[in-house]
């Protein structure tokens, strides 16, 4: 299984759009992805899918199976958007640290043991994630903190959107120290399947921050505020954006499509995955397929 969580230090570089947009493109290749998001606040991946009514409802949610304390079956949990599974966030999100402290205290005054930052492995391994689905997408918010730990801890790589910036090149810059620290907490190797650029206009500058980046590069994304927007206002990917609200198809936006494909493959190729009905890169008539 290919799994990855989509992390940068710097807010504001399209971190969710990058994890929704490549879940789909996992997904019209034929394979099964899982997105599971876990930032606690509005503007997060489950809005932008539409599917975060509940939120604020006292429902079974991803928390509550993270603290032993379920209230249905994990499956009963699954939203599917355009080919992908998604676990929608909830608002007990926001108290994620002190649920899990809570539960810490109580399992060891009971003499048991209680791993705050896998709790999320746990609650994926016990449910047979890895044996149903071929991807598993993390979205944790870009603070450290239980949710990031355990999207770290349950994927152990990483896909890193870039603003090709100087803010984007502290983050890049302080990556390094960042995953040292969570592999000596955590007691895990955690890799970098790549960075994605995005909003690259081709400055000087831009092009010298790129040169630095140590990590793979698959691909390089424009600016695409328009689009992006887009998205958050009809609550889809850029490829359905693209398909059914567009009065008129953009080649500059067909070819950012095109490379959410190709970023897909690429990451596809890193565990030897192999997709089974792959598209022409771009091609918004290849059909959603599940796996």
């Amino acid at each position: 299984m290919l799994a990855y969580s989509t992390y940068s230090e710097a807010g504001g570089v399209g971190k969710t759009t990058t994890a929704a947009n490549l879940a789909v493109a996992h997904a019209r290749s034929g394979l099964k992805p899982l997105v599971v998001p876990l930032d606690p606040q509005d503007g997060d991946l489950s809005r932008l899918f539409g599917v975060d009514t509940d939120r604020t409802e006292s429902v079974d949610n991803i928390v509550r199976h993270m603290i032993r304390r379920p209230s249905g079956e994990f499956d009963d949990l699954v939203r599917t958007i355009e080919g992908v599974d998604i676990i929608p966030e909830h608002n007990m999100l926001s108290d994620l640290a002190e649920y899990l402290q809570r539960e810490k205290e109580q399992a060891e005054a009971m003499g048991e043991a209680f791993g705050m930052h896998a709790q999320l492995l746990r609650v994926l391994q016990e449910a047979g994630v890895p044996d149903e689905y071929d991807v598993l997408i993390c979205d944790p918010p870009a603070t450290e903190g239980p949710h990031l730990y355990n999207a770290i801890h349950a994927t152990r790589s990483l896909v890193i959107p870039v603003e090709p910036s100087a803010k984007g090149r502290a983050a890049v810059e302080g990556l390094e120290s960042l995953v040292a620290g969570l592999e000596d907490q955590l007691d895990v190797e955690v890799g970098v399947l790549a960075a994605v650029p995005v909003g690259f206009k081709n400055t000087r500058d831009q092009r010298t921050i790129l040169d630095e980046i140590d990590y793979p590069i698959p691909e390089i994304i424009g600016e695409r505020a328009s689009l992006m927007e887009g998205c958050w206002m009809q609550q889809c990917s850029a490829f359905e954006y693209v398909r059914e609200h567009r009065d008129r198809q953009r080649d500059y936006e067909i070819e950012t499509l095109a490379q959410f494909d190709r970023i897909a493959r690429h990451l596809e190729e890193q565990v030897g995955l192999e997709a089974p009905n792959p598209p022409e890169p771009g091609d918004l008539d290849h059909e959603v397929l599940s796996a």
